[in-house]
């Protein structure tokens, strides 16, 4: 069986969130998580202004919600890919 790393929620709070293209996307703000599988959902980010992927993903609350299975990597910070973004 695969071993699994587990990350204590605190430490993600404010990372910042770029893709694999280097661009910058936000900082985490939550995440949501289904209820019923207990399974990650999305990313809630506090989108940068400046960012071009951030704008197409922002809803009426002004954050954008990035799909978890986009998640590429996380360390110093989260890195997703642009791809499964759109």
């Amino acid at each position: 069986m695969a071993s699994k790393k587990y990350v204590i929620a605190k430490q993600l709070g404010g990372k910042k969130v770029i893709t694999n293209k280097g661009e910058e996307v936000g900082r985490l703000s939550d995440v949501t998580i289904n209820e019923k599988s207990g399974d990650l959902e999305a990313m809630v980010i506090e989108a940068d202004e400046k960012s071009r992927i951030a704008k197409d993903l922002v809803g009426s609350d002004s954050m954008a919600r990035i799909p978890f299975k986009a998640v590429f990597s996380v360390s110093d910070v989260i890195v997703v890919d642009e791809t499964l973004l759109v």
